[in-house]
């Protein structure tokens, strides 16, 4: 984990689709040049387990999330009721919803990191963004160049699985 100074500072990202409160059951499919997340949308008034979870046979709301050029990515803690625990939490990071951190004290220890290159440019890390995807249990964090984002719906996990994967090739 990175540790934040006084410079960041979390910005809520518009337009990426709500995840589910309840079981956003979110997936990260990666290899060293590509980075695919996948999660479960918040159905209106619905606060349960996706039906396809739940052994039914209805379709659920899905958003696929394609991370351009991505540099570093982290997947895991905190979950929803650890979320002040973040480092980012006192400054307005908040358990479900989707942030882009300006001025990102992990993008800087990143470029610093690479500055013993021969050929470093630290001018390529002016376009990468730090993003926040905050789920019920747990948490996602990349930088990256940008993403697009696309919905759909499934029957059950695997066939969200089998969408992530598509659209990671």
């Amino acid at each position: 984990m990175y540790q934040i100074d006084e410079k960041d500072m979390v910005v809520q990202l518009e337009g990426a689709p709500q995840s589910s409160v309840g079981s956003p059951r979110p997936l990260v499919i990666a290899d060293e040049q590509s980075v695919v997340l996948g999660y479960y949308l918040q159905e209106p008034g619905i606060w349960q387990l996706p039906e396809a979870e739940r052994g039914g046979s209805g379709d659920e709301s899905f958003a696929i999330v394609t991370l351009t050029r991505c540099r570093a990515h982290m997947f895991g803690p905190p979950n929803d009721e650890a979320f002040s625990g973040h480092p980012l939490a006192i400054r307005g990071l908040r358990p479900y919803g989707t942030y882009r951190i300006e001025h990102s004290s992990w993008i800087r220890q990143l470029e610093r990191m690479n500055s013993v290159h021969p050929q470093h440019c630290p001018e390529g890390y002016g376009e990468l963004d730090h993003l926040i995807f905050a789920f019920h249990d747990s948490t996602f964090e990349c930088v990256c160049q940008g993403f697009e984002t696309r919905t759909g719906r499934a029957h059950s996990l695997q066939d969200m699985v089998k969408e992530a994967v598509r659209m990671f090739q």
